[in-house]
């Protein structure tokens, strides 16, 4: 290494798997960036994303001053002309017609973010809207749902332990490209090939034969949405063949007696033909889990997005009950998270469990789930006139415009408002519509720390990530953006006290703490913890306060060798918390204080389920791709991840292809009820009969986008295709998978 070079470490904040990467910089130029070797989590793995970072940093596209639209153009405007825009035209739309005129949109990277992480939430209580929507309801809600019904928070969601597992069932999965998702693991490649070379078995059940499915023990073909039938299936013969093996759990689970109710319609022989796997397979699968000594079944995406999202969701977490395999080593553990996890606070082993449907949608009467409608009903809730229509929204770090279903919708709908703010990196199909928008930072000049994902890992890990680089002079932090905008929307004007509001934001959460029963620091003074947090301030001021009062921290001094930021920052390859423990029943937060097997929410939609057993399929459909260069759409402006071959295509089955009449390279047009497509079709048999793949996240042909690379690789979007209307009922979720649709040769 030159002598003129700098060594700085950094969790890379592109997907879940959290890898640690050491970054090489000379002056203010990224040299170089490769795995960090001494991590204690992910030991030098790195995916491409990891090294792109260096042309995230570097790229011309990215915004680096505000822009404000003045006759129709979006031009730069100083921090200042932005924020008092945004008080001339926001203010008035908060005071008539009200706060609820106002939407907000949260997109995924707020959730690696932990500025956004930690002062989004400041901002949403400031503007008091209940037209609150997230990237959520396209993607993992129904776990969250079923996980919080069961367990009693969002996050207390299982992982498998994947370091210790001799039998994994996955379902709608494939880590081997998206890294892991709701199951924080780094190597997810290498960790699944060492469950097969100890002995073990991987299977994976999905429409398509994936990269994961290639290396797995087995792979079975399923039809798209039928999971929770396929589910069902094990629970129906896990019951009948008396294999119910609750051993430890049987003390803390209710709803044995009306689950074993529930399963009777859903015989193996009654369920194969709606998902397509055979009768004789369900009943050795459920078997075989109940036989393994070490077993987990894991689910994702793919089980998420569909009808019965919230149905296969409760049911992997039913089996894993049910077979004895939950909380245990080897099995679906639950992890215990540092900094500000709600299921280690407050009394363990008893809470208020979880509520939804405390109001519903304008137009749709759609219930609200965690504070938030689904994101479906946003183009509606703007086109809509009447008490409540929503004409102002503000986007934060999102693109919903290609991520929300029926796309196109959801573009014409924003032409419609009275005034739209983002905040973004990029010019893109979303952010191209609003008026002002305000820059973010490169990621490599912000610090990081992990609040959700670490809720999420299959091993009890900290790391905090200081900036690679200083704040470029004219630029904002993004958390000082936030509070600007709060303070607009709590009537301080444009030039509000940012430290006053902080120090409001800090002593809120202290005085939280302090007065909270089961908190490590209960009945503390609040103004001695508000000086020990000093010389402090912004995100790591928080964090530093939840890390301290989190179930490893110092308790500001209660635990003298307890965890605090200071810790975390002389350990710059992270702090090892050790491996899953057991956490049952400290872990519980339902109002019972037990594991709810038949939540009433998730039971009453059950006969919806039973209702599609006879239903014919349709006769093709559509389903997603995960791509392991392509976690969300803003990655496509960046070279060294879109480059080689075009990546967007329809994957077709070589007997669908004849039918059709269509070849590989030839171009389909796809349609489904509410829009069409015309995409390069790339003809295989890793896809079955009847079922037709397209990626997502693509469609970079929108005018006024500022992404030059992107547009260079357009491909098409396949939300144009989802239809907004179908929702899974229980979590607002969109269905992005097993959507109807026709498909035809494109001359």
């Amino acid at each position: 290494m030159s002598t003129n070079e700098r060594v700085s470490y950094h969790v890379c904040p592109l997907c879940e798997a959290t890898c640690g990467l050491e970054i090489r910089t000379r002056g203010r130029e990224v040299v170089g960036i490769r795995g960090d070797e001494a991590d204690v989590f992910s030991n030098g793995f790195i995916c491409p994303k990891g090294y792109a970072l260096k042309e995230l940093d570097a790229d011309p596209d990215r915004l680096r001053t505000p822009l404000l639209r003045r006759n129709g153009v979006l031009e730069p405007a100083t921090w200042d002309e932005a924020f008092a825009e945004i008080d001339r035209r926001l203010t008035p739309i908060l005071r008539d017609p009200g706060r609820d005129a106002v939407a907000v949109y949260l997109g995924n990277p707020s959730a690696h973010s932990l500025a956004l992480g930690i002062y989004g939430q400041v901002l949403l209580r400031a503007l008091g809207t209940k037209n609150i929507y997230s990237a959520s309801t396209a993607d993992q809600m129904p776990k969250q749902v079923s996980a919080g019904l069961m367990f009693g928070t969002s996050l207390s969601i299982p992982v498998p332990d994947l370091d210790h597992t001799d039998y994994l069932l996955m379902l709608g999965a494939n880590p081997f490209v998206s890294n892991g998702s709701l199951m924080t693991a780094p190597d997810v490649p290498g960790r699944l090939r060492a469950i097969r070379k100890r002995g073990g078995t991987v299977i994976v059940i999905d429409p398509c034969r994936t990269r994961t499915a290639t290396e797995a023990s087995e792979h079975h073909f399923i039809r798209p949405g039928t999971d929770a039938y396929f589910l069902f299936g094990i629970v129906h013969t896990l019951f009948a063949e008396a294999l119910i093996r609750l051993s430890r759990l049987a003390e803390h689970t209710a709803g044995i007696e009306r689950m074993e109710s529930l399963a009777r319609p859903f015989t193996p022989e009654a369920v194969e033909s709606r998902c397509g796997v055979s009768a004789t397979v369900i009943r050795r699968l459920a078997r075989e889990l109940a036989a393994a000594e070490r077993a987990a079944v894991y689910a994702r995406i793919g089980t998420c997005t569909q009808e019965f999202g919230t149905l296969a969701s409760w049911l992997v977490d039913v089996i894993n009950v049910l077979t004895g395999h939950l909380d245990q080593p080897g099995g679906a553990m639950f992890t215990k998270g540092a900094a500000a996890a709600a299921n280690t606070r407050g009394t363990p082993g008893r809470g208020k469990g979880v509520r939804f449907g405390r109001r519903a949608s304008r137009v749709r009467q759609a219930p609200e789930v965690y504070g938030e409608f689904p994101v479906a009903c946003l183009a509606e809730e703007i086109e809509t006139p009447g008490d409540g229509q929503v004409r102002a929204l503000i986007t934060i770090a999102g693109n919903p415009v290609v991520s929300a279903p029926n796309a196109e919708r959801l573009a014409g709908a924003l032409g419609g408002l009275d005034f739209m703010i983002s905040l973004d990196i990029y010019v893109n199909e979303t952010t191209r519509h609003a008026d002002v928008i305000l820059p973010g930072l490169s990621p490599l000049e912000q610090s990081h720390y992990d609040i959700a994902l670490r809720q999420l890992a299959i091993r009890n890990v900290a790391t905090y990530s200081p900036p690679v680089f200083a704040v470029p002079p004219g630029q904002q932090p993004e958390w000082k953006t936030m509070l600007r905008l709060a303070g607009i929307a709590s009537g301080q004007g444009a030039t509000a006290d940012l430290d006053s509001l902080d120090d409001f934001v800090t002593m809120q959460r202290i005085d939280h703490d302090v007065s909270a029963p089961g908190s490590p620091i209960h009945g503390r003074d609040a103004a001695d913890i508000m000086a020990a947090l000093a010389p402090r301030r912004g995100p790591d001021r928080i964090l530093d306060l939840m890390l301290r009062s989190g179930p490893y921290g110092d308790a500001f001094g209660a635990e003298p060798d307890g965890l605090n930021l200071a810790a975390l920052e002389a350990h710059p390859h992270g702090i090892d918390l050790g491996p899953l423990q057991p956490r049952i029943p400290e872990v519980l937060r339902t109002s019972s204080g037990k594991i709810e097997l038949a939540p009433e929410a998730i039971v009453a939609d059950v006969a919806r389920l039973r209702s599609g057993l006879e239903r014919p399929s349709q006769p093709m459909v559509l389903i997603g791709r995960r791509q392991l260069r392509s976690n969300n759409s803003w990655m496509h402006n960046l070279d060294v991840l879109v480059k080689g071959k075009p990546r967007c295509t329809l994957y077709l089955h070589p007997n669908d292809a004849t039918r059709y009449g269509l070849r590989d390279g030839g171009v389909a047009r796809v349609r489904s009820r509410v829009g069409s497509v015309e995409i390069p079709v790339e003809v295989t048999d890793a896809i079955m009969p009847g079922v037709v793949s397209i990626p997502h996240g693509w469609g970079h042909d929108e005018p006024e986008m500022r992404m030059a690379i992107a547009a260079q690789h357009a491909g098409v979007n396949s939300n144009r295709l989802a239809d907004e209307l179908a929702l899974d009922p229980l979590s607002g979720n969109a269905v992005l998978n097993g959507i109807p649709v026709t498909i035809e040769l494109v001359a």
